[in-house]
């Protein structure tokens, strides 16, 4: 049971608080794209229920949400998201996984890593598509879309995360420890 919990019931609960949480926006655009109120459900599955299943989430999530309720607008939002979105899953499930130790320094250097992974492929998803099918992406749309304006955004997940994942240690449900197989046996 704990098993089928982790792998459909966790990550589907992800994926609807990812839907969800947008309307704290109250549906400005521009609050959503300061607060990045996706990206924080999308990180916690990748850390709690691994890479394959936080990179499924963060690709379905900004598509659903399109497709359900028009925001974000589909072309070129919700698709380029989807790819950054899947980044974040994908590489904050894979770095914490493999980190020696699962504390809250190694959270912070995957949490980091993953976040510039997902602003990188994000813009280049965002430079084929407007290259493609738009005027273009600029170096200053890049920095404005994936650094400046999600200031505020980036610093609600590094406060929120550690901190939600600090209370599942506390309760047990998520702790943070060594992985198995970094201990040594010796024999006395």
């Amino acid at each position: 049971m704990k098993a089928i919990s982790k792998n459909l019931i966790l990550p589907a609960m992800f994926l609807a608080v990812g839907l969800v949480l947008p309307f704290l926006t109250g549906q400005i655009p521009q609050i959503g794209q300061m607060l990045l109120p996706m990206h924080i459900p999308v990180l916690l599955c990748g850390l709690i229920c691994g890479w394959q299943r936080g990179a499924l989430v963060g690709f379905v999530l900004p598509l659903l949400r399109s497709a359900l309720f028009g925001a974000p607008a589909f072309f070129p939002q919700a698709t380029g998201m989807a790819f950054e979105l899947m980044t974040y899953g994908l590489a904050v499930g894979l770095l914490y996984s493999l980190s020696k130790w699962r504390c809250v320094l190694a959270l912070y250097r995957c949490l980091v890593l993953s976040m510039l992974a997902g602003r990188a492929v994000w813009g280049l998803v965002q430079t084929v598509q407007m290259g493609l099918f738009g005027n273009g992406f600029t170096l200053q749309m890049f920095l404005a879309g994936a650094f400046i304006n999600a200031i505020p955004g980036i610093l609600a997940q590094l406060i929120l995360i550690p901190a939600v994942m600090l209370a599942l240690d506390r309760t047990g449900l998520v702790p943070f420890k060594a992985r198995e197989d970094s201990h040594e046996h010796t024999e006395a």
